[in-house]
C-alpha cells in the first residue's frame, strides 16, 4: 500500500459523500454533543449535519422550515403527550425516518412508541458507535428503498438474490418450527437438499450435545419476540458435527403478530478447530516448559537412586531377599527415568544424537523386540520398500516411536490380531497440497505406516490422543505419555504424523520424515554395549556439584580400577588441575554448575591439560545443554539419569577415542 498520495478513487469517494440532515429533539444539551460525535465516527460515508430542538414545539417549527433525512427523539417514558404529538405528525403525512432514544422505558411505552410510527428504538444506555451506527444505516437504507424509483418487486428480487448468494446459511420456518425455506449455503453446509428438509423441523440437525434446557431457552426467547444468539453444535447429513453462530429472529406481519422465524447461521467449524489447535499447542508448550524445568533436579535424584541401588546390589548376597528388594528399587528408578525421557521427548527437549540412517534397517532390527512386546497372539509383519532415501534421525528415538505405537496397538487387541509396519517414499506435490491445504510442505518424505486391526479409537477421543496425560486406560495402567512422546519426537525431527481410525476397524498411524539423502551413504553407528563392565586404570577428574551423585560415581569408577579425583565445582577443578603433577586422562564434568560451568572449565583446561579427554553429563534437557555450545551429543555426552554400567561404557568409549590432531 502506498501512503502519502490521495488516489483518484479516494478523491472521487470524498466528493461523492452524501449529506444527511439530522434533527435531534430533546431537552438534554449533552445529547447533542454525544450524537454529533457518534454521527461523525459511525457514518464515514455520510456528511451528517446535526441540528437541535429542545422541545416538540420548536421541532415542529424547524420541520416546517427545513427538510430532514432523520429525526432522533429523546423520549421520557412518562411523557405520553410527546407520544400523542408524534402520532399527530405521522397522521398528517410526515414520512421521515424516526428513531426514539429511550431511557429505561418499559415494554408498554416502547409498544406505544412503535405504534405511533417510530421506525426504531435505542436504549440510551446502549448508545455507542456500533449500535447507533448500525441503527442509523439500517433506517436510512430502508428510507432510501422507500423513496427509490429500483420497485417493490425489484427490492424483493435483490433481497432474494442476497439470501441465495449469502455464505451464511438461512432457514425460514413457520410458527411451529416447520421448515419452509433454506438457501444454498445451508445445503452446502449440512449436506441436505432443500427438498429433503422442506416440511421437517430443524430437529433433524440435532447433535445431542445440547441439554434440553438449551432448546427451552431458544423457544422461550423467540416466542417472546426476542432474538436468540448462540453458538450451536449441529450434525450434518453424513453424521459429522459442525458449529455455527446462530441468530434466530421472529418475523412479524403488518399487525405485529409473529408468523415465522428466520435463522441466520455462520459456520465456525474451521475457526474453532484452529483455535483448539492453538490452545492445544499452548498446553503442550506449558507442560513442556514444566518438564524441562524439573528435569535437572529430578534426573539428579534418579541418578542417586539408581547408582546407590546398583552399588548396594553389588554388596549383598545374590538372590537374597535384600537383593530382591534392591532390585525393585532399581527397577522403579529406571521406570521413572523412562518417564522423564518421555516427558522431554514430548516437549521436544530430549537430547538427540541424530545421524543419517536407513529406516528399514532400524525397523528390521526392532522386529524381534516388538514381537516379544506384542505376544504370540498378535501377528507382526514388516513390508519395507527397497531403495529408501536416508532420514536424519536418532535411532533411539525411532525405537521409542515403534515401541510406543506397538504397545498401544497391543492394548487395542486384547483377543489378538495383527500389526503391520510398512515403509515407502512419497513426493508431496502441489496437487496434494491443493486438496489438503496446510497439511505438509512440498518435498520428498520417507513414510512409516503402523496399522492394526484392533478396537480403534472413538471419534470423540481422536482429537485428544496426542495430548499429554490423556489416556483411556484404567487408573494405574497408562501414563498418557506414549502418544505425546511419539508426537514430540516426530515434530522434533521435522516430521508429520497423522492418525486414521474407526471403532472396531483398527487404527493407522502415518509418519512422514523428510528425506535426507541416498540410502547407500554411511554414517556413525551406535556403539554396541559390552558384555561386562569396562575397567581401566586411568586418572579421572570428576567435577559434580551434587555431592551424592559425585560420591556414587566416584565409588563405582574406583571399583572399576580408575583413580578418581573429586571436585565440587569448576573453580575447585581448575585449582586441582593446575597443581596436579601427573597426567589426567579424562575430565567428567557436569555442564551447568554454580561459580563456573563445565564449558568454561574445559576452555580453561585446554592450555593446562591439552591431551585430556572430556565427558559431559547433565540432568538438564537437551536445549539447555546445547546453549552452552560445548557438547557433542553423539560422542562426549551422557544424559542423567544413567546407570553405572552406562557410565562405565561411556567412560571407556571416550578414553579410547583417538586424540584429535592439533596444528
Amino acid at each position: 500500500m502506498i501512503c502519502g498520495t490521495k488516489t483518484a478513487q479516494q478523491t472521487k469517494t470524498t466528493e461523492e459523500k452524501k449529506t444527511l440532515r439530522v434533527l435531534l429533539v430533546g431537552e438534554k444539551e449533552e445529547d447533542y454533543f454525544l450524537i454529533r460525535d457518534l454521527l461523525r465516527t459511525s457514518q464515514p460515508g455520510i456528511d451528517a449535519k446535526l441540528e437541535h430542538a429542545t422541545s416538540v414545539e420548536q421541532a415542529k417549527r424547524m420541520l416546517s422550515q427545513q427538510s430532514y433525512g432523520l429525526i432522533l427523539f429523546h423520549h421520557d417514558s412518562a411523557d405520553d403527550t410527546a407520544v400523542r404529538q408524534l402520532q399527530e405528525q405521522f397522521d398528517r403525512g410526515l414520512c421521515i425516518p424516526f428513531i426514539l432514544l429511550t431511557e429505561m422505558a418499559d415494554e408498554a411505552a416502547v409498544a406505544r412508541i412503535l405504534e405511533a410510527g417510530a421506525w426504531d428504538c435505542i436504549e440510551r444506555t446502549e448508545l455507542n458507535g456500533a449500535t447507533f451506527g448500525r441503527t442509523v444505516r439500517c433506517t436510512t437504507a430502508l428510507q432510501a428503498m422507500r423513496d427509490s424509483k429500483q420497485s417493490a418487486e425489484e427490492s424483493l428480487r435483490k433481497l432474494s438474490q442476497a439470501v441465495e448468494q449469502s455464505d451464511d446459511s438461512v432457514v425460514i420456518t413457520d410458527l411451529q418450527g416447520v421448515i419452509e425455506y433454506v438457501n444454498p449455503a445451508f445445503e452446502r453446509l449440512t449436506g441436505y437438499s432443500s427438498a429433503e428438509v422442506h416440511g421437517k423441523t430443524p430437529r433433524i440437525l440435532k447433535s445431542g450435545q445440547h441439554a434440553p434446557e438449551f432448546y427451552e431457552e431458544l423457544w422461550h426467547t423467540i416466542l417472546a419476540g426476542k432474538v436468540f444468539r448462540r453458538i450451536v453444535v449441529n450434525r450434518k447429513k453424513n453424521g459429522n458435527t459442525y458449529y455455527t453462530e446462530e441468530s434466530i429472529s421472529p418475523v412479524r406481519d403488518s399487525g405485529g403478530e409473529i408468523t415465522h422465524f428466520i435463522s441466520n447461521g455462520r459456520d465456525l467449524t474451521e475457526r474453532l478447530r484452529l483455535e483448539a489447535q492453538l490452545v492445544q499447542a499452548q498446553k503442550m508448550d506449558a507442560v513442556g516448559r514444566l518438564a524441562g524445568g524439573v528435569a535437572h533436579d529430578f534426573n539428579n535424584l534418579l541418578t542417586i537412586i539408581i547408582s546407590y541401588s546398583e552399588l548396594a546390589m553389588d554388596s549383598v548376597v545374590p538372590n537374597s531377599p535384600l537383593a530382591a528388594k534392591l532390585s525393585e528399587i532399581l527397577s522403579a528408578g529406571k521406570r521413572a527415568a523412562e518417564l522423564t525421557r518421555q516427558l522431554l521427548a514430548f516437549s521436544r527437549k530430549q537430547p538427540q544424537t541424530p545421524r543419517f540412517i536407513d529406516l528399514n534397517r532400524v525397523v528390521r532390527e526392532m522386529t524381534g523386540t516388538l514381537q516379544r512386546l506384542m505376544g504370540e497372539d498378535i501377528q507382526l509383519s514388516f513390508a519395507p520398500r527397497d531403495g529408501l532415501s536416508r532420514v536424519r534421525l536418532d535411532p533411539v528415538q525411532l525405537e521409542q516411536i515403534l515401541m510406543n505405537l506397538a504397545a498401544n496397538a497391543r492394548d487395542a487387541m486384547p483377543q489378538g490380531g495383527s500389526l503391520r509396519i510398512e515403509t515407502s517414499e512419497v513426493c508431496i506435490g502441489e496437487a496434494y497440497i491443493q486438496k489438503k491445504p496446510a497439511v505438509i510442505p512440498k518435498g520428498r518424505y520417507v513414510l512409516l505406516v503402523i496399522s492394526d486391526n484392533g478396537n480403534g479409537i472413538p471419534q470423540d477421543q481422536l482429537p485428544h490422543i496426542f495430548e499429554p496425560f490423556f489416556t483411556t486406560k484404567p487408573s494405574g495402567q497408562g501414563t498418557g505419555l506414549g502418544l505425546a512422546t511419539v508426537y514430540g519426537i516426530v515434530k522434533q525431527n521435522g516430521g508429520y504424523i497423522w492418525v486414521y481410525s474407526e471403532p472396531q476397524m483398527g487404527t493407522v498411524f502415518k509418519i512422514y520424515f523428510p528425506c535426507a539423502g541416498p540410502t547407500n551413504a554411511t554414517g556413525p553407528q551406535p556403539r554396541v554395549p559390552s558384555a561386562i563392565p569396562q575397567r581401566g586404570s586411568e586418572t579421572i577428574l570428576l567435577v559434580e556439584d551434587e555431592a551424592a551423585v559425585r560420591q556414587a560415581t566416584a565409588e563405582y569408577l574406583g571399583m572399576q580400577g580408575y583413580k578418581i579425583i573429586e571436585a565440587k565445582d569448576g573453580v575447585e577443578a581448575r585449582t586441582i588441575a593446575v597443581k596436579f603433577d601427573a597426567q589426567i586422562h579424562l575430565v567428567i564434568s557436569d555442564v551447568v554448575m554454580p561459580n563456573m560451568s563445565g564449558g568454561e572449565l574445559v576452555q580453561e583446561l585446554k592450555s593446562i591439560l591439552p591431551n585430556t579427554k572430556v565427558l559431559f553429563v547433565s540432568g538438564y534437557p537437551g536445549k539447555t545443554v546445547q546453549d552452552h555450545n560445548v557438547v557433542d551429543f553423539g560422542s562426549n555426552f551422557l544424559q542423567k539419569p544413567f546407570t553405572l554400567r552406562q557410565l562405565s561404557d561411556k567412560v571407556r568409549e571416550v578414553i579410547d577415542q583417538p586424540v584429535p590432531h592439533r596444528e
